[in-house]
């Protein structure tokens, strides 16, 4: 049997999976941040339990990714610290974000997550770690099926410039 035949985890990681776990779970734990402060900032019911839920998601990515990590014997990156929840009235009208802006950021965030995933799975040859990313991208898509049909219902959406034919 050679080094990369077997139970997957017993496999050695190789740097481009080490680098890729070791970003996602760096910028993951920055979304996280993001979510509490934009959390702050909205004020549609709808878009704060979605928020909420984006929050759960990505800190269950952060454990899996951590454990994988820490299995490996590699060091993690810095956690920031959790935002302090605030009372939307008490920001300022033009220091807030609005709640458009943030349900786009959400789908931006999401259109990320897919990539990212996608590259993570294809750049794998540890299986354990493509299923884990391909887990991470079936959640991740259906919550953007979320995002864009709460975008769609209130009115959020900026659709490009539509295409119609003229026949």
């Amino acid at each position: 049997m050679g080094v990369l035949s077997g139970n997957p985890k017993d496999e050695p990681m190789h740097y481009g999976e080490v680098f890729g776990l070791w970003s996602y779970l760096m910028a993951t734990k920055g979304l996280i941040v993001c979510y509490e402060v934009h959390l702050n900032h909205a004020g549609d019911s709808d878009l704060q339990a979605l928020l909420k839920e984006a929050i759960q998601l990505t800190k269950q990515e952060v454990n899996d990714v951590e454990s994988l990590l820490k299995e490996t014997g590699v060091a993690l990156p810095p956690t920031p610290p959790e935002r302090s929840k605030a009372n939307l009235e008490e920001i300022p009208t033009g220091a807030r974000f609005l709640d458009p802006e943030i349900a786009a950021a959400l789908a931006k965030d999401v259109a990320g997550g897919l990539i990212t995933c996608s590259t993570i799975i294809g750049e794998s040859i540890r299986e354990d770690i493509a299923m884990l990313f391909g887990k991470f991208h079936v959640q991740k898509a259906a919550f953007g099926a979320k995002v864009l049909q709460l975008t769609k219902d209130k009115g959020w959406l900026i659709p490009p410039p539509l295409h119609i034919s003229s026949k």
